[in-house]
């Protein structure tokens, strides 16, 4: 086995959805919601959501979201055949149609297309062109919402392999929530109606590790750094007594907790409830490019 066919293996186990692997993730996703009835109900193969395969409790019923990308030569609503078990097609960003998101599903699904090509060494080229830039300058339509580190090593739109415009990126060091933050995540549903959040922690992270230290041995941090470990302490406390690497469980424990916080904000919670938002948490690792949904 090539390094290339190890990292394949690696991301399809990493992917931590229902055991589905990436094609049954995606044959999964459609069945689910990539196809609505006339009558705007979902089909009956319903399957896992991005909520559910990843451990968390099932997201109500979604109802379609302003689509991301539509003309005005909308697709119809008629019900169409539920898709054939394929392998799933990987969307060039480099200048080419993208199906129009209609519903915060179809945002994860694209967002993990991306990360495979990224995870594999087969990214497009990034949509930067001249004509990008013009089709960008008096409108955006982001597809997906990052709230993420602040780290070097995790930049979003490479990770996703994405390009100008497609999505709105927040980063704080350990993804620690502020009013700031906050605003501009309800700024993103309410605004630009993009129907996925997706909070990425990542391996090794050195705000949580600095917290964990500053936890372990007693102290405060200089200046306004302090209320970064308020906000990342939590995490730690859930997961000292826990076994494992401690740094690695707090990373986990923290996106987790961020994603909780989330839901439970009055703006996003209702959004989240009407279907028209999905908040998930992912886990970015360093050596193999590959995001892992936890939660």
């Amino acid at each position: 086995m090539d390094a290339r066919q190890r990292t394949r293996r690696n991301f399809l186990t990493a992917l931590s959805l229902g055991g589905l692997g990436l094609t049954g993730f995606a044959t999964r996703v459609r069945a689910w919601a990539g196809e609505t009835t006339a009558a705007g109900t979902q089909p009956a193969a319903t399957g896992s959501t991005g909520h559910a395969a990843a451990g968390a409790p099932a997201p109500v019923k979604p109802q379609p979201v302003t689509p991301h990308g539509a003309t005005s030569a909308s697709p119809a609503t008629t019900a169409s055949p539920p898709p054939s078990p394929t392998p799933m097609r990987l969307i060039s960003n480099s200048g080419g149609e993208e199906t129009p998101i209609t519903m915060p599903v179809q945002a994860l699904l694209r967002l993990m297309e991306g990360n495979q090509r990224f995870a594999l060494n087969q990214t497009t080229t990034l949509n930067e062109s001249p004509q990008r830039r013009a089709a960008l300058a008096k409108i955006q339509a982001p597809f997906a919402t990052i709230f993420g580190c602040v780290d070097s090593r995790v930049p979003p739109e490479l990770v996703f392999d994405r390009g100008l415009g497609d999505l709105f990126v927040i980063r704080t060091a350990g993804h620690v929530i502020d009013s700031a933050v906050l605003g501009s995540l309800e700024f993103g549903v309410e605004e630009l109606h993009i129907p996925l959040i997706l909070v990425m922690g990542h391996e090794r992270c050195g705000a949580v590790k600095a917290t964990l230290d500053l936890v372990s041995k007693g102290g405060r941090a200089n200046g306004d750094i302090q209320a970064l470990v308020n906000g990342i302490r939590p995490a730690i406390l859930a997961t000292l007594n826990t076994e494992g690497d401690a740094v690695e469980r707090a990373v986990v424990a923290n996106t987790q907790a961020t994603v909780t916080q989330l839901k439970r904000t009055p703006i996003l919670s209702e959004a989240v409830a009407n279907g028209r938002v999905m908040i998930v948490g992912g886990r970015y690792d360093l050596d193999s490019g590959i995001v892992t949904i936890i939660g």
